[in-house]
């Protein structure tokens, strides 16, 4: 993908008349690969059909839960997707992030709050991988060996893949090892300029990558936190 309106997005929503805004909108900005539907079978219809770059998903559906949905998309490709809810109770955000999710946007929403959340999401996405390539290929943490350029960690029990987020989180600790990374950084590294109030989801995310490079993530050795301020790589394992 050379720009980020080459980007093939899939929009899921029972709303008629939202998934007409949303394709006016997302038209108008530059977007043209656009394909929707209303229903998790339309969904996995389109899914099977064509495999989307990017995929903006509604909660709730008549024949199913964007969760769950969430979930079996995710288990056959590890692609960007966006909810787009009105369930706007903090456990609901915090559930569709735990579960993976690059982020969630209640409804109503701003027009180009969406828009510059999307190209965000594109962007680091897909240029992570080209900028994952010019950090040192393994790094090594114990027992367990993170490949930037596959976006994996090779644990004893086997391998298990890291989410864009996760990796770009990971590439700026990796960065300032040794140094403390404070929570506007990391936000900023991972979700753009303008967004300094994501350290609660930002924590979500830490807490998955710790269950993935961490030997016990309820102690853990290697991604350490700055209580207040932020997040530390260690250099060295700590005795």
């Amino acid at each position: 993908m050379n720009h980020i309106y080459e980007c093939r997005i899939l929009i899921i929503d029972d709303n008629q008349e939202l998934l007409s805004l949303l394709l006016s909108i997302l038209k108008k900005e530059g977007w043209q690969l656009l394909r929707t539907a209303s229903s998790c079978q339309e969904a996995r219809e389109a899914f099977r059909a064509e495999l989307p770059d990017l995929i903006i998903l509604d909660v709730m559906l008549p024949d199913g839960d964007g969760f769950a949905l969430f979930q079996e998309f995710r288990a056959q490709a590890d692609i960007p997707i966006l909810f787009l809810s009105a369930r706007d109770q903090d456990n609901d955000r915090l559930l569709g992030l735990g579960l993976g999710a690059d982020d969630y946007l209640t409804k109503p929403f701003l027009p180009r709050e969406l828009t510059l959340r999307l190209a965000a999401i594109i962007r680091r996405t897909f240029l992570s991988s080209a900028q994952s390539r010019q950090t040192d290929k393994a790094l090594a943490l114990g027992s367990r060996l993170v490949h930037f350029d596959q976006g994996t960690v090779t644990t004893p029990e086997g391998e298990v893949s890291l989410t864009a987020k996760e990796l770009l989180i990971l590439k700026k600790l990796y960065e300032n090892r040794g140094k403390i990374v404070t929570f506007d950084s990391l936000c900023d590294a991972v979700w753009g300029d303008g967004y300094y109030t994501y350290e609660n989801t930002l924590m979500v995310h830490i807490r998955r990558l710790r269950e993935k490079i961490e030997e016990d993530p309820s102690h853990p050795r290697w991604l350490l936190t700055a209580r207040g301020i932020g997040y530390r790589l260690a250099k060295e394992e700590r005795a």
